[in-house]
């Protein structure tokens, strides 16, 4: 029985750190991108992947306001930005 639940734990790991890594790709991909659209859907994929990550934690309490705030709102306050001041960088 012991082995199974040491299989889960690092099974859980081991998804934290695919969660961590493929985060990090999405915000060198908001970085580097000029069309301010993308960087908007890359920029909540990486808040969603954060999100997992703190779920995975065991913080719910913490990813019920984060979730709210950097998945929901930041993302719609910022397209609405985009409608005003242009999609493209530069």
């Amino acid at each position: 029985m012991s082995t199974v639940i040491s299989f889960i734990e690092n099974l859980v790991f081991i998804i934290m750190g695919i969660i961590a890594t493929t985060s990090i790709i999405f915000v060198v991909l908001a970085v580097q991108s000029k069309d301010l659209l993308k960087t908007i859907i890359f920029s909540a994929v990486q808040s969603t992947l954060y999100a997992l990550l703190l779920f995975l934690l065991f913080a719910p309490d913490i990813v019920l306001v984060y979730v709210a705030v950097s998945v929901g709102l930041l993302p719609l306050l910022s397209i609405l930005l985009v409608k005003k001041v242009g999609r493209y960088e530069g």
